[in-house]
């Protein structure tokens, strides 16, 4: 299938803004992060969270932080080979995610309210919450519980600010001490009934951690008065689907010191090691021979880029969306590029492969392309488009999702779009329309 490449057109004044707003992302990170969150910059804070769970060996890859502010937390995550999906609500006073988006760190709108997160079950190794206000006690514990179905089985759960270290802090958070014992006292009780365990805590830093599997915690049910165990065909339906006061199944195991689903390499081995969804034939239609030829193919692949487009290893691309990520190829065949890359899989795709995406130490979202996706407009440098027109020309204007992907497009931005020729045709006809400059190709194995 030919690759299409479009360079969106920029005045020349947008072309100096582009590249200082790219130089300013590069020496951000280094700056002291996290204002009120993290008084000793968020640097230091991450060293605490170190000394108290294993973020150096690799075990932690994945992370979600809840309420990220202008993701501090996950900018200097980085450094340890730890990429982290910051998510917050819009402000209406400023835009936070979009500040961090401009870092060029990983974030995306989002909020807990009545339906799950845009990610598959048993995504993250490490869930985090600074002073994010989400009442997680209320409500049987509901914003708790999507956070147990999306950490992986022996995944840490982390809490820092009200209520914890509540005998310090009560006076300056305007609350009385009794307000916060008992809020702090509702967690405990939620995570106990979730079968958690309660790692440390230590000055201000609670750590919880989730079992390996559902063995104890089901035969201890009735003593914990624990929610009852879901009853749901498919953990890893989260676009439109409701949360559930209920406990997400785990995976069946053998014994009690066997994880479930299975255990993922240390990164950076995990990134090309066969995916446990894989190795355990639950992605139909894909085996282990088949993970391998899509490592290849995308080699190949990366090698062509590469030659088509100069900027690609060169530091000019940070923010990266992959449209159809299908097993995650193009984010794995990028690893050793300074970027990072949303692997998107599309709602109801069949067969839904984001699980195996984050087995192998990526981050991504689902996402219905006939609709507007949760980021700010200008907040990525590079866009892949691999099959997407043909899954959806049937379904909506494909109009719609070339503007909304000009509106999330940073100025001097690139697509590639892989597609038939028909199809290329086509975006091409509207793409000339919209003042792109683009060009079809050949792809990779030569003409047609």
């Amino acid at each position: 299938m030919p690759g299409m490449i479009t360079f969106p057109t920029t005045n020349l004044a947008l072309k100096r803004l582009c590249r200082i707003g790219f130089k300013l992302r590069v020496t951000d990170l280094d700056s002291p992060g996290g204002g009120t969150m993290f008084p000793r910059g968020a640097d230091a804070y991450i060293d605490d969270i170190s000394n108290l769970i294993p973020l150096n060996d690799g075990s932690i890859r994945t992370a979600i932080d809840t309420g990220c502010g202008v993701a501090s937390w996950g900018a200097y995550l980085l450094k340890r080979n730890i990429i982290s999906m910051s998510f917050a609500p819009r402000d209406t006073h400023e835009a936070q995610v979009w500040f961090a988006l401009e870092r060029g760190v990983p974030a995306m709108i989002g909020i807990m309210a009545s339906q799950r997160l845009p990610y598959p079950a048993r995504a993250f190794d490490m869930a985090h919450c600074s002073r994010c206000l989400i009442p997680w006690h209320q409500n049987d514990g509901l914003y708790l519980i999507e956070v147990d179905r999306v950490l992986r089985p022996g995944g840490y759960w982390i809490l820092s600010g009200p209520p914890i270290h509540w005998k310090k802090y009560w006076r300056g958070w305007e609350r009385t001490e009794k307000d916060l014992k008992q809020e702090q006292d509702a967690i405990e009780d939620v995570a106990k009934r979730l079968c958690w365990k309660k790692v440390v805590e230590k000055g201000d830093l609670s750590v919880w951690q989730k079992p390996l599997n559902h063995i104890e915690c089901t035969a201890s049910r009735k003593i914990l008065k624990t929610p009852h165990i879901c009853k749901s065909d498919n953990p890893d339906a989260a676009w439109y689907k409701d949360m559930e006061t209920c406990i997400t199944p785990l995976p069946e195991v053998s014994g009690s010191d066997e994880v479930a689903g299975g255990v993922v390499e240390k990164w950076p081995a995990r990134a090309f090691a066969i995916p446990p969804r894989i190795r355990s034939g639950s992605i139909p239609g894909v085996n282990a021979e088949k993970f391998k030829e899509d490592n290849d193919l995308w080699k190949d692949r990366m090698a062509h880029y590469k030659n088509i487009i100069s900027p690609l290893t060169q530091g000019r691309f940070r923010n990266i969306m992959d449209m159809n990520a299908q097993l995650g190829g193009f984010a794995a065949a990028l690893v050793k590029y300074p970027v990072w890359v949303m692997n998107v899989v599309p709602a109801n795709s069949n067969p839904d492969t984001l699980g195996v995406i984050y087995e192998r130490g990526f981050i991504g979202s689902y996402q219905d392309w006939c609709e507007a996706v949760s980021t700010y407009p200008r907040t990525y440098d590079l866009i892949h488009a691999g099959g997407v027109f043909s899954i959806y020309q049937d379904r909506c204007d494909i109009t719609h999702i070339l503007l909304e992907m000009d509106r999330i497009l940073r100025p001097e931005g690139t697509v590639i779009f892989r597609d038939t020729v028909e199809v290329l045709v086509k975006i091409q006809t509207i793409t000339n329309g919209m003042r792109w400059k683009s060009q079809i190709m050949d792809h990779e194995s030569g003409p047609f």
